[in-house]
């Protein structure tokens, strides 16, 4: 596997919107969900809360997990073992670690109802997609998937029915892909609220080993780091401040999914290392030497691509187009907002609050997929008196 500039991706299509009041009934009829943790169980939501599936059936080895799917309205059948819940499911989607993927996709197989569409939503795509295809068919019918959305935090009840909306879902045909299954796939994804783009299997594992194995595994050593200085110096973790937080939040990972998906995508995860330790290795030599212009050009160029990366998106999605708004501390303001700018028929795509001071009020960003969506709403919000400017 080289390092090497491939074709850039297409941008994917704007997801549909989900209506439900568009449609004559639900899209799938029965769904399978092995695995309910905050993936799984996030897909369940969009699902039955979306309309798009009549029965969601789930199953996970954890009985409080399931219980608490039921809860949520995750899913709307209990299943007690991964062949209960795939029997006469059109879509049975993979919800668990990497490294358990081929053990659960060889237990389900005999199970399968011949044409079943698999898919899974593991980060690691080569090998995995390899193996399942010559576990599941030509009994049913598998194509690889990877949901480009995600959280530190982990378990059922992290699960959150928007996680997907207006995220990138990746889905990675081969040759032996049946065109049906996929463009089935895409549909339902579509609907969801993602935006469906397909990447080879190989070249997507060196893509997310560059933009999130990597930082992942880069963060877990900035934390040891970290944790080494504070055995002499206790104070050290008490004043880590925003830039190190923002840095190393993403090391709060379930530690048994990153052990996986750094095991299962070790090439690609090792040529990037080799790049990055090419990097560092300048970096300090710089130091080493004193060399404030080399250390500086190095500085620019870096502030140069990081001003190419979207300050806030989903995935691969295009970047927002964003506002900040200053509001005062009051009950129902940001509804208020919200409500002015939907009557206009804008949508607000993402909302972050930035600062807030408790009695005097705060600052908000809002995020809105076109210029012209941002550029009208700037024009309505002070229009009403409040504080907004482009970000």
């Amino acid at each position: 596997m080289q390092l090497v500039p491939g074709p850039v991706p297409v941008a994917p299509p704007p997801a549909k919107e989900i209506n439900s009041n568009k449609r004559a009934g639900p899209l799938v009829e029965r769904v399978a969900i092995i695995g309910l943790g905050l993936m799984g169980g996030s897909l369940g939501l969009a699902l039955l809360q979306g309309g798009l599936a009549r029965e969601v059936a789930g199953y996970d080895r954890e009985v409080e997990a399931i219980q608490a799917a039921m809860q949520l309205g995750a899913i709307n059948h209990q299943a007690t073992c991964p062949e209960e819940a795939v029997a006469g499911a059109e879509v049975v989607i993979l919800a668990v670690p990497v490294g358990a993927l081929s053990q659960v996709a060889g237990a389900i197989a005999p199970a399968l109802a011949p044409g079943t569409i698999v898919t899974d939503t593991g980060s690691v795509k080569g090998a995995v997609v390899r193996e399942l295809e010559s576990i599941l068919q030509p009994r049913a019918f598998y194509v690889g998937g990877h949901p480009m959305a995600g959280s530190e935090r982990a378990g059922i009840k992290a699960a959150d029915r928007y996680l997907l909306e207006n995220a990138v879902y990746v889905l990675t045909p081969t040759p032996a892909t049946d065109a049906g299954a996929l463009q089935r796939l895409e549909e339902l994804f579509q609907v969801m609220g993602s935006r469906v783009m397909t990447l080879d299997p190989e070249e997507h594992d060196l893509v997310v080993a560059g933009i999130s194995h990597l930082p992942h595994l880069l963060a877990v050593s900035l934390m040891q780091t970290a944790g080494i200085l504070s055995r002499e110096h206790p104070l050290a973790l008490m004043l880590a401040a925003g830039g190190f937080r923002d840095t190393t939040r993403i090391a709060a990972g379930d530690p048994v999914m990153w052990r996986d998906i750094f095991l299962h995508n070790r090439q690609a995860i090792l040529t990037l290392l080799k790049c990055w330790r090419r990097q560092v290795e300048a970096l300090e030599g710089m130091i080493v030497r004193g060399d404030g212009e080399d250390l500086e050009a190095a500085l620019q160029q870096a502030r140069s691509l990081r001003a190419q990366v979207p300050v806030r998106q989903k995935g691969l999605l295009p970047a927002l187009h964003e506002l900040v708004v200053t509001v005062p501390d009051q009950p129902g303001v940001i509804g208020g907002m919200a409500s002015v700018l939907g009557n206009a028929g804008i949508n607000i795509i993402d909302i972050e609050i930035l600062r807030v001071r408790e009695g005097e009020g705060g600052s908000i960003r809002l995020g809105f997929t076109t210029a012209a969506a941002a550029s009208k709403a700037l024009e309505i919000l002070q229009s009403k008196g409040i504080n907004a400017r482009v970000l």
